[in-house]
């Protein structure tokens, strides 16, 4: 069972993070957003939080899998990243913002299941990708 002060920090945690990717999204002018990258952290992670809540109060009286209802975020946040997606003449437009909206929806499950150590190397390492790859793509161009 997971505590309310557990439970409170993951979330805490996933607006953090979030916040992290949503702020460089919104530097940059991304479709999606600081609030659209937190609202997806924080909403994956209450989704696998309830998962394992589910998992607690059903365990050993009926067959509950956590991971089926966090796979729903998987699916879904797909719906979410093609509204970002805009085909123009100049190409397509939104694809970063919709990859980045993905891995915040995996940052927020990671922690949720309280695997806050993988999420903030991920926060991290996506971070730095979104704020630097740019500039070595265009110089391989």
């Amino acid at each position: 069972m997971i505590g309310m002060f557990s439970m409170i920090l993951r979330l805490i945690v996933a607006f953090i993070f979030g916040s992290v990717l949503g702020y460089e999204r919104e530097k940059k002018r991304g479709s999606a957003g600081l609030r659209t990258h937190i609202l997806v952290c924080m909403g994956s992670a209450l989704i696998m939080l309830t998962s394992l809540h589910l998992y607690d109060m059903y365990q050993g009286k009926a067959s509950v899998d956590p991971g089926r209802i966090a796979a729903g975020v998987v699916t879904g946040i797909g719906f979410l990243g093609a509204g970002t997606i805009i085909r123009s003449k100049e190409g397509v437009k939104g694809l970063t913002t919709a990859a980045s909206l993905w891995i915040s929806a995996a940052i927020g499950l990671a922690v949720g299941c309280g695997y806050i150590s993988a999420a903030l190397i991920t926060t991290v390492i996506t971070y730095l990708s979104l704020s630097y790859l740019k500039k070595v793509e265009q110089e391989m161009h």
